[in-house]
């Protein structure tokens, strides 16, 4: 069963360049975990402050499995740090039909 998960977050003014060379870290690290599928990163067009992140898992473990690595949560700290919040998840089978 493939799942695909939200990751959103929102990018206070100024912090963006800070932010995207986190981003790609992450990105090339998931790309060579077990159970990845693919993965895109969105801006939002009426409010160009908020990112929503869609990353494909062939498996919901394998995402839990990347989800709760040491590698991961380094980096995700330095991002929440860095937004002054929290990053949200959504998780979702993508075959339903």
């Amino acid at each position: 069963m493939a799942v695909v998960i939200l990751i959103k977050r929102t990018i206070p003014d100024g912090r963006l360049m800070e932010a995207l060379p986190l981003f790609t870290q992450l990105r090339r690290l998931s790309l060579v975990r077990p159970g990845y599928i693919s993965g895109a990163t969105l801006r939002r067009i009426d409010n160009p402050d908020e990112y929503l992140v869609m990353s494909t898992w062939e498996l919901l473990d394998d995402w839990h499995t990347w989800e709760s690595s040491e590698e991961r949560k380094k980096v995700q700290a330095k991002i929440d740090a860095l937004i002054g919040g929290e990053t949200k998840y959504e998780i979702y089978d993508h075959n339903l039909l």
